[in-house]
């Protein structure tokens, strides 16, 4: 075996046991700390835009992945797919999502570097948490379009990498399919594995319980004191509602 072989073998339990016992750890012993620590109170408009944009893009990035990597092409041909339909299909859905999630991505780096609350409630956990992110994120699309051969040369990635995922779910790795996907591709997977064994230590933890509902609620509304003036009660100037 290579060195390659062995990394691709290990290394991913590696993070399925820092996951585990990290959000074991968060859970545990950081109760309070198990939040996003919104910032909507320093600013509302910027993040009314970017927010959606990120969470419901991920969202159909997510989707696309466990489309990709779980199910195997000779059940989506069974069903009738061929793999060019299922190629156009992915090109196109995982172009317009990954470009959604970089565009919300980005408008809420600018909205907490910009806004000087935002940024002051910023860690440094915080900026390693969104360089990670964002480099992840740069790497899914670049490899959506090179290894789509819309750049570059086209890679069938459900014959290598997708085989290899599932392979360590069923404790027998087979890190020598991804020594033979391409550089796009090992890389996206290398700084996807990072991202999630950083998972339980960041604010991205909330991932792992917040509701379905979440993405529907409406706004929370955060009022401010209001002075009292003859003649009106405090508190009875309309408010303009939420979705």
């Amino acid at each position: 075996m290579t060195a390659g072989e062995i990394f691709w073998d290990v290394v991913p339990y590696v993070t399925l046991a820092v996951v585990v016992v990290g959000t074991w750890w968060r859970y545990r012993y950081d109760k309070f700390g198990w939040t996003t620590r919104s910032s909507q109170l320093y600013e509302a408009r910027l993040l009314r835009i970017a927010s959606p944009m990120f969470h419901f893009g991920i969202l159909v990035v997510i989707v696309g992945h466990v489309i990709g990597l779980v199910i195997p092409q000779s059940w989506t041909a069974a069903v009738g797919l061929s793999q060019h339909a299922y190629h156009v299909q992915a090109i196109l859905l995982g172009t317009i999502a990954g470009v959604s999630t970089l565009v919300g991505i980005t408008l809420l780096v600018y909205r907490r570097r910009t806004r000087g609350p935002v940024f002051s409630a910023t860690t440094l956990n915080d900026k390693f948490m969104y360089v990670v992110l964002v480099a992840a994120i740069v790497a899914g699309l670049a490899t959506t379009l090179m290894g789509s051969g819309v750049v570059g040369e086209e890679h069938n990635y459900r014959e290598t990498v997708s085989p290899w995922f599932r392979s360590i779910w069923v404790l027998q790795p087979r890190g020598d399919l991804m020594v033979e996907a391409p550089f796009s591709f090992r890389l996206h997977a290398l700084i996807g594995l990072v991202l999630f064994a950083i998972w339980p230590f960041t604010r991205l933890v909330h991932a792992f319980s917040a509701p379905i509902g979440y993405l529907f609620r409406p706004y929370i509304v955060y009022r401010s004191r209001e002075e009292a003036r003859p003649g009106r009660l405090v508190g009875s100037q309309p408010q303009r509602r939420g979705w």
